[in-house]
């Protein structure tokens, strides 16, 4: 038996600093406008994520490579840096959680779990960068955690595209995710009258 699903909006990694020194990255903003609207309009749960790490290196590992080069940038991915806040253009309303990540998982070490079981969410509806990173990690632990995930293609972006439409053709299926593009979930998800 399938149960109605409460769905979230999952707009992630799209803060300033990303969209001005990752040209791929302003790629999903306009799917991810009309999401956003629609979810609005619709009543969902919206959240934001955003990376952001202690400028002391503290939460850094020198066991990761990749957290090392973004601690490394400075104020790209600092917390309290401007370059973290959210995209002023997907601007978070006042009623709507940002969560702070330290990793590329949305759910590692933060309390977007709280906040979806706060909220009776059962399904995810993911967006944001980059597919291949915080996209796809995000999305094997919401699985992994029993949520329904569905993926919005065109509100994603990676700097491969190859990588990308690898990934929404083949690996996030194979995973038990819908790929999905941001005009089908509107209609979709249009309430009915």
């Amino acid at each position: 038996m399938i149960v109605p699903a409460n769905p979230a909006l999952i707009v992630g990694d799209m803060q300033k600093g990303i969209l001005a020194s990752y040209p791929f990255a302003r790629q999903p903003v306009p799917a991810q406008l009309s999401l956003l609207s629609a979810a609005r309009a619709g009543g969902l749960l919206v959240i934001f994520v955003r990376t952001h790490l202690r400028p002391t290196g503290a939460d850094v590992s020198a066991n990761n490579p990749l957290f090392q080069r973004f601690h490394q940038a400075g104020n790209l991915f600092h917390e309290g840096a401007e370059a973290t806040e959210i995209a002023a253009e997907l601007e978070a309303r006042a009623d709507e959680a940002v969560v702070g990540k330290r990793r590329t998982s949305a759910f590692a070490g933060t309390d977007l779990d709280l906040l979806l079981r706060a909220g009776h969410v059962d399904s995810l509806v993911l967006t944001g960068v980059a597919t291949s990173a915080m996209v796809a990690a995000t999305l094997v632990d919401a699985l992994d955690l029993d949520y329904r995930v569905t993926v919005v293609s065109d509100a994603c972006a990676d700097a491969e595209p190859d990588v990308h439409d690898f990934f929404m053709e083949r690996v996030f299926p194979a995973r038990g995710a819908r790929v999905t593009t941001s005009r089908a979930w509107i209609e979709d998800h249009r309430p009915e009258a």
